[in-house]
């Protein structure tokens, strides 16, 4: 019986916005404010699956890969800290609808297949800082980066050396 893996859909950040992120999160958040999130794990989480077989995880790709949706464009200009997960984050101020349709897709499929999803409503984010138990001065508006989305990827989570890395596992593209 092979082991199961822990996966969630997700966009990917390009290497290129995931630098310029961590320069302006470096610049905006004094050290103490939380944990970083590695440069190689910012992504966008579409659709948490959990532990996952590979029998399932057959069916959620083959799932995937017959959503056709086209590709569009993302900008992240927006930050927030929710004081409860301890969490940092940098979205879209205002999410395009061709990410909310792709999120809502993911999510009925992780949920059809036994997969459970959470009962909050989706809310489309970057993780910048873990751990920020205390109250975070959030950067003035101005700041953005765009970029087109034009794929969406299954990851899986994987926890090494005392680290958490996210490995791409299936790729999908957008119309």
């Amino acid at each position: 019986m092979s082991e199961s893996k822990r996966l969630f859909f997700a966009l990917e950040i390009p290497g290129d916005i995931q630098q310029h992120i961590v320069r302006w999160r470096a610049e905006q958040f004094p050290v103490e404010a939380g944990r970083p999130v590695a440069a190689a794990n910012l992504h966008i989480t579409l659709a948490f699956l959990g532990d996952v077989s590979e029998e399932k995880q057959r069916i959620l790709a083959a799932q995937a890969g017959r959503i056709a949706q086209p590709a569009f464009q993302l900008r992240l200009d927006d930050a927030g800290h929710w004081p409860r997960s301890r969490v940092v984050w940098l979205g879209p101020r205002q999410a395009p609808r061709g990410l909310l349709q792709l999120a809502n897709l993911l999510r009925a499929q992780a949920a059809r297949s036994g997969c459970a999803q959470s009962p909050q409503p989706f809310h489309p984010h970057v993780t910048l800082l873990r751990n920020a138990q205390h109250r975070v001065a959030l950067p003035p508006p101005g700041f953005g980066w765009t970029f087109p989305v034009d794929a969406f990827v299954l990851y899986e989570s994987l926890f090494e050396q005392g680290r958490t890395r996210y490995k791409p596992v299936d790729r999908w593209l957008l119309k």
